[in-house]
């Protein structure tokens, strides 16, 4: 789970990849226009992909429209995978790339308790959890339904529109 969640880390990790493997190479201003980032955030996306190893920046001088950065051979598999996620967002892409939305998604393949997310997303904290779990029910990706059981209890679910999300998050995982 670990992969997920370094990937949902920086809201514009997936654009930038997607990007960058739909025009085979990108230069920064070229990626920051097109996406509508600013220079600080795509700056800190670009140093977090190379770190994971996802791009890198293309060696030696050439043509000024060379692009600065292309996907290595890691990237190049991730980046469709990427793409996959994007598309099932459509619409969704304000809570959908928030840090821990794809890892809960990826997580919600039955329905479960806030007790067993948690358990299985350690690096998450119960804020983060909660937050996502509100933003992803407030925008029609997750049900919440209260146990008619004693004591009540609060089960997750997706639902059956957003199967192709969850499908294509756990295959980014």
């Amino acid at each position: 789970m670990s992969t997920l969640a370094r990937l949902s880390h920086h809201r514009w990790t997936l654009p930038v990849l997607a990007e960058i493997a739909r025009t085979r190479g990108s230069r920064f201003a070229t990626l920051s226009g097109r996406l509508g980032v600013s220079g600080e955030s795509l700056r800190r996306t670009l140093a977090a992909l190379q770190d994971d190893g996802l791009v890198a920046r293309n060696p030696g001088h050439g043509h000024p429209l060379r692009p600065e950065y292309v996907l290595t051979a890691r990237g190049g598999e991730v980046a469709p995978l990427g793409r996959a996620v994007l598309d099932a967002l459509r619409g969704h892409e304000a809570v959908g790339l928030k840090k821990w939305s794809l890892p809960v998604l990826a997580e919600l393949d039955e329905p479960r308790r806030f007790s067993e997310l948690r358990a299985r997303l350690p690096d998450a904290t119960a804020r983060a959890l909660t937050l996502a779990l509100k933003d992803l029910a407030g925008a029609g990706l997750v049900a919440r339904t209260v146990t008619d059981d004693y004591p009540p209890s609060v089960v997750y679910e997706t639902l059956p529109d957003t199967r192709p999300l969850v499908d294509a998050a756990r295959a980014l995982r």
